[in-house]
């Protein structure tokens, strides 16, 4: 006969249970072992994938590569081991190689550098380019490689590059000339007198050919691959199955971005030479092109242009070599995927796409058809989905996370709809902390809308006490609030000091079908701003706990945007903190690295505004009367998304208000707080702020 245990006993086991967690620190999330960038070997059998040990000095800092059994067999070993970090790792075709870029001693710039995973030995450099290399990928022989490298314009060789390098070291003066848009992105000036070119190289002996050099597509004037954020520029590329030619996407009209949306197109360079071919032209962007097992299909991402603030990425594919019977993929499904694979067999494409604040993984046959939900998780984010594609039977791998879970590479059980992990840095240490999973609540708008909401509890939750709320809004504004672990802004940090956290998904956020996110076009603040305003009102009538006379606000990027309209339209709040957040539409179209996309919001430029536009209807200068709750402002120098000049005319507008504010400026930050040690101030400012005032 079975003991019961008295219900008061197993509530003491419980408290007790609790008492022992941990309360989260900076330093405990920071430190914390950061899994990112894995990928299965073709024949399945294991995983290669970076693990970034973090230091709040940088110098101290490691990012290796390691490798790690996909049947669970044996623990992660780590690959290579050098004070230089590694990136771009991929394998051979016969999974006995592995290829990546770094900087290692005795080099001036990023090479390629190929490691032998069957029969051990340190890695080989491959390439030798005066210009650095990036993002490399074995020919399906495994007897070549291509890679990137920005190379200087009309330098045809390496000896050509590495004058015009020397010549710019030696030259006298210091000057960036423009003749056209853009000229700046996130953190750092474009420059126009390089441009990034595709390079096939053989793995033994042999130099570089340069596939770009004098084609008439690389002298186009707005040539150029994507521009992204820390990465730079990058091209999406893949080999054709014979290995005689590269697919890749580039756009030749960057230099029309200040007056119309850019498209990417697909092209096809033989290997021998000659000038590229354009195989896929639309309105739109093409990306990722990846071929069927058979070599019968290419498949892309593309993303279409029509005047719209957001539109999905959708899979397409094309017989290939022909490139006809184009076909939409994804058709029937409302998510914009994210990542995506194929099965070896080449019958189903598997996918992973946001949700209601989760990542989750759907399947749909290979020729197009009905969307299966495949992989639909509790709680967390499934991303970098990836599929091996010769083996004998299905390895899924991606990477898993939650809020209160850094992520780990798991092996994903489609056909259960489970996972299991393959790598654990993480979990022991995460299981000791007093955190919660977020909880999800959904509400009507005054609107007629369904919200999504996540509430987060402070350490040490007694439901019976009252908590303050913390609104905090998310950037974007084509983004949503994810159940996923955060540095920047950490649900669980910021609740620490006892804060319950709101995070609404307003409209204009993704993971709700593409109507919801294009509905912030031509409203691009008071909508939403009132479906968080209601979504408050909504949290403080659910739950207890909450303390409605203590209600503050924060965000950044659109959510520092937002935190400024609300400083120009409620009172309702105790205190704000807007960090990167527009105050003024005009000059922020102006002086922002990209433009375009504010005219489709607003519906017209500026100068073309009519007394009811948004230009000036809901422009939170326009409204400096207004201006009433103290408020913490934050901006990094090097911010060229929303530059320092946006955060400067709003801390001019509260000092002459004299509205209580205090303002933080960041020399070496970007449009984020990167560095450990300034993340780690900017946590205790926000803080001290929000206890100054409630």
């Amino acid at each position: 006969m079975k003991r019961l245990i008295p219900v008061f006993t197993l509530l003491l086991i419980a408290t007790a249970a609790l008492a022992a967690k941990e309360t989260l620190t900076h330093e405990t999330l920071w430190l914390m072992k950061r899994v990112s960038a894995q990928h299965p070997s073709p024949d399945g059998k294991a995983v290669v994938f970076t693990l970034t040990e973090p230091s709040y000095d940088s110098k101290e800092q490691v990012a290796d590569l390691w490798i790690v059994a996909t049947d669970g067999s044996s623990k992660p070993r780590r690959l290579t081991s050098t004070k230089a970090s590694e990136s771009g790792a991929t394998w051979s075709a016969d999974s006995r190689r592995i290829a990546f870029t770094a900087k290692r001693d005795g080099d001036e710039q990023s090479q390629v550098y190929v490691i032998d995973v069957a029969n051990g030995g340190e890695a080989h450099r491959v390439t030798s380019s005066p210009t650095g290399a990036q993002d490399p990928s074995f020919s399906p022989d495994g007897n070549r490689i291509f890679y990137f490298s920005s190379i200087y314009r009309d330098a045809a060789d390496d000896e050509a590059n590495k004058k015009a390098a020397k010549d710019a070291k030696d030259r006298k003066f210091n000057v960036r000339v423009y003749d056209s848009f853009p000229i700046r992105n996130w953190d750092r000036w474009l420059e126009t007198d390089r441009q990034l070119h595709l390079f096939v190289q053989p793995i033994e002996g042999g130099s570089a050919k340069n596939l770009l050099a004098g084609t008439k597509l690389a002298r186009e004037a707005g040539f150029s691959g994507s521009i992204g954020g820390d990465a730079g520029e990058s091209i999406d590329a893949e080999w054709s199955p014979d290995g005689q030619s590269v697919v890749f996407a580039v756009t030749t009209a960057r230099n029309t971005s200040a007056f119309a949306e850019v498209a990417t197109d697909l092209y096809r360079v033989s290997v021998g030479g000659g000038e590229p071919e354009r195989i896929a032209k639309e309105e739109g962007s093409y990306g990722n092109p990846q071929f069927s097992p058979d070599g019968k299909t290419l498949y892309a991402t593309f993303n279409a242009n029509n005047a719209k603030m957001y539109n999905l990425t959708r899979i397409v594919a094309f017989d290939w070599p022909s490139m006809r019977n184009r076909r939409v993929v994804t058709a029937n499904t409302d998510r914009s995927v994210n990542s995506y694979s194929m099965t070896a067999d080449g019958k189903t494409v598997y996918f992973s796409a946001e949700d209601a604040g989760l990542e989750k993984i759907y399947s749909v046959a290979a020729a197009g058809g009905d969307v299966r939900l495949a992989v639909d998780p509790d709680r967390g984010v499934y991303t970098g989905l990836e599929i091996a594609s010769d083996a004998p039977s299905m390895v899924m791998t991606a990477l898993w996370s939650s809020s209160v879970d850094p992520a780990e590479v798991v092996r994903v059980d489609a056909a259960r709809g489970t996972k299991r992990n393959l790598t654990s840095f993480n979990v022991e240490k995460s299981a000791s902390i007093d955190w919660r999973p977020p909880q999800h609540f959904w509400f009507t708008s005054s609107r007629g809308k369904k919200i999504h909401n996540m509430i987060v509890l402070p350490p040490d939750f007694d439901p019976a006490k009252k908590y303050p709320l913390f609104v905090l809004m998310h950037g974007g504004a084509a983004n949503m609030w994810r159940d996923q672990i955060s540095l920047r802004w950490n649900y669980h940090l910021l609740a620490k000091p006892g804060y319950v956290m709101l995070m609404t998904n307003y409209t204009g956020s993704t993971g709700f079908g593409e109507k919801f996110a294009q509905e912030i076009q031509g409203d691009p603040l008071k909508g939403p701003a009132q479906e968080i305003n209601e979504a408050a009102d909504e949290a403080i009538k659910r739950f207890a706990f909450v303390d409605a006379s203590k209600q503050v606000a924060g965000g950044a990027s659109y959510g520092g945007h937002l935190a400024n309209w609300m400083e120009a339209s409620t009172t309702r709040y105790k205190a704000l903190i807007s960090h990167a957040g527009l105050i003024n539409l005009e000059s922020q179209w102006g002086t922002s690295d990209s433009i375009y996309h504010r005219e489709i919001s607003s519906g017209s430029p500026p100068w073309e505004q009519r007394e009811d536009s948004v230009w000036r209807t809901q422009n939170p200068i326009r409204f400096a009367n207004n201006f009433k709750t103290p408020m913490l402002l934050s901006v990094g120098e090097k911010d060229y998304r929303v530059p320092l000049n946006q955060t400067l005319e709003n801390w001019s507008v509260l000092q002459r208000m004299k509205v209580p504010s205090r303002l933080l400026v960041w020399p070496d930050e970007n449009h984020w707080i990167l560095n450990g040690e300034n993340s780690r101030v900017f946590y205790q400012q926000v803080w001290e702020w929000l206890d100054r005032w409630i």
